[in-house]
């Protein structure tokens, strides 16, 4: 369904139970009410995705922030004032009327309030706060076009909203700024830099492979289903090969590739990161074995599209004799 449509069978659809995909400014979200337990276990179940990975809770206005959560630490307030709506998302302490399983037990609850209009309207449509993930299988490519969603989950969506492709093609940044340092949990679409300018100096945590404190915080994550490798873009031409596939920052590598997605032509991390996933999931789709990447410059939002393809990276193996 168009997303710039009447959104009101979407909307129905949220308070009773079901689950919509909508476009966001990040990725593409799959939303169900974030107040009933079974709506949220259906996300789960959608996406494979282990019930030990907590979900981001949207909301339509960040003055829907208190009413939902309660008072907030200053450092969260100033935060929310600064770039809500926009690609950032907050922990805060989870309020009862929040089920556990959206939270994955943890006491502390992710929320954010997405720079798109139609997620707005729709979540102001449904009149609850909704709980959306990226809308793909467990570990693999966020989608950042409705047609990414409907090949990875096909039925197991309610309805796609369609709102074009998303405008920054990577998730939000997280950060816990309740105690007195805040702490990004996950490197995203808001660079470290912006963010200091409002809290001065914050701690950038690492993923990692036990219980995540955030979504989208383990090492292995966000990758394609062809193996992916990390190379310097100095060695990309001697990584060339039949059935090997590039992913390249600026220029297009020398050497025989079977598939070749350059993120930016001029340069443009923005560009980069806003295509990022949407070329690899044709690269995914392109037959080759494996995916060869090369790293983007490690500065503003280019260490977030860093951090993704390291992440991507994290399962690669070398084939047999390589």
């Amino acid at each position: 369904m168009p997303a710039d449509g009447d959104l009101g069978e979407a909307a129905a659809l949220l308070r009773t139970g079901g689950l919509v995909a909508f476009p966001t400014e990040t990725v593409y979200g799959l939303g169900a009410n974030a107040l009933d337990a079974r709506a949220a276990a259906r996300i789960f179940e959608a996406k494979q995705r282990p019930s030990f990975d907590p979900l981001i809770t949207h909301l339509a206005d960040a003055a829907d922030l208190e009413p939902l959560v309660g008072p907030v630490s200053p450092a969260v307030a100033a935060l929310a004032a600064r770039f809500w709506p926009g690609p950032l998302t907050l922990i805060v302490d989870r309020p009862e009327q929040i089920p556990p399983i959206v939270t994955s037990g943890l006491d502390s609850m992710a929320v954010r309030v997405p720079d798109q209009e139609h997620a707005r309207r729709l979540i102001a449509a449904a009149g609850v706060p909704v709980a959306a993930p990226s809308a793909n299988r467990f570990g693999q490519l966020s989608p950042t076009r409705a047609e990414h969603v409907v090949h990875g989950l096909g039925t197991a969506v309610d309805l796609v909203l369609d709102g074009g492709p998303s405008r920054c093609g990577i998730e939000s940044t997280i950060v816990d700024a309740r105690g007195e340092r805040p702490v990004v949990l996950r490197l995203g679409a808001l660079p470290v830099e912006e963010l200091e300018k409002v809290t001065g100096p914050v701690t950038v945590r690492p993923g990692n492979s036990g219980q995540p404190v955030a979504p989208g915080t383990l090492a292995a994550h966000y990758a394609p289903r062809t193996p992916l490798r990390l190379v310097p873009g100095a060695e990309l031409a001697d990584a060339a090969g039949a059935g090997r596939g590039c992913l390249a920052f600026r220029d297009r590598p020398a050497g025989a590739w079977t598939a070749v997605e350059v993120l930016s032509a001029a340069g443009d991390l923005t560009e980069a990161a806003a295509r990022l996933f949407d070329a690899l999931h044709r690269l995914d789709a392109a037959g080759v074995v494996e995916i060869v990447a090369e790293p983007v410059p490690e500065m503003g939002v280019g260490r977030a599209v860093n951090d993704r393809l390291r992440r991507a990276a994290a399962t690669w193996h070398p084939a047999s004799g390589d």
